[in-house]
């Protein structure tokens, strides 16, 4: 019976496992290991479909949380978990393209006393002058046009329920803003390698200023996970949908 339990054991964690290429190295992610070490927020607030979700993020887009190019955050029980990537994750894999050659980005800025709208490079703003946007060119050599982004701050700023902007937004709004248009634009330059991720700037959550390595709960045996997934609800199994044969 002990035999036939370890088995089983076995079996459902091999079942529930995952492995992801990203950089050149191969890693395992399983629901435990990101339920206790990469959720940012409240953990105990993710769902097992969340998680999922996260780990055929890491999985399909190759990417490292571990090297904090992607992000599971959840700080309320009302808004669903956001899968976001970290900004130079997509400058990495622009980077890596042969086509991509370079990118300018900047804020865009009203002066308040004459109203004029002035594009600059950088984040650098004057105190009389009214934030109002952002802009990133991104340059390709096979293109003769090159790809650009303009947002608007009120559009994307984060903002608290009382209405005002988030720790990050508040602090360096200028920053946040830059980042948003950047990334957009390095999307569109190469949606073949970059569709589908998105920031946290453009998410509306903090992206974390770096993962909190926190004691793991109560470890449980791979059997109970395996049965978390069949009591939880899932829409056409997207367990077994999305783990599919490593």
């Amino acid at each position: 019976m002990t035999v036939q339990n370890s088995l089983a054991s076995k079996k459902a964690a091999n079942k529930n496992e995952i492995k992801v290429v990203a950089n050149g190295e191969e890693f395992t992610l399983t629901p435990e290991t990101v339920k206790a070490y990469l959720v940012s927020g409240n953990r105990d607030l993710v769902t097992m479909q969340e998680v999922v979700m996260f780990m055929n993020l890491c999985r399909f887009q190759h990417l490292n949380p571990w090297l904090k190019e992607a992000y599971l955050i959840k700080y309320s029980q009302n808004d669903p978990a956001a899968l976001v990537t970290g900004k130079e994750a997509f400058l990495k894999r622009a980077e890596g393209e042969a086509n991509y050659d370079g990118f300018k980005a900047g804020i865009i800025v009203q002066d308040e006393e004459t109203g004029e709208l002035i594009y600059r490079d950088g984040s650098f703003k004057l105190p009389s002058e009214n934030l109002v946007g952002g802009f990133a060119e991104v340059f390709r050599r096979d293109r003769e046009h090159s790809y650009r982004a303009e947002v608007s701050f009120e559009e994307y700023a984060a903002r608290k329920k009382d209405g005002s902007l988030n720790s990050q937004w508040s602090k360096k709004p200028t920053t946040m803003i830059r980042k948003v248009a950047l990334v957009q634009a390095l999307r569109e330059a190469f949606p073949g390698t970059l569709g589908g991720m998105y920031s946290a700037e453009e998410s509306g959550v903090e992206e974390p200023a770096d993962i909190i390595i926190e004691q793991p709960q109560e470890a449980q045996e791979p059997s109970q996970v395996a049965e978390q997934y069949e009591q939880q609800s899932f829409a056409d199994s997207p367990a077994d949908a999305l783990f599919g044969q490593n």
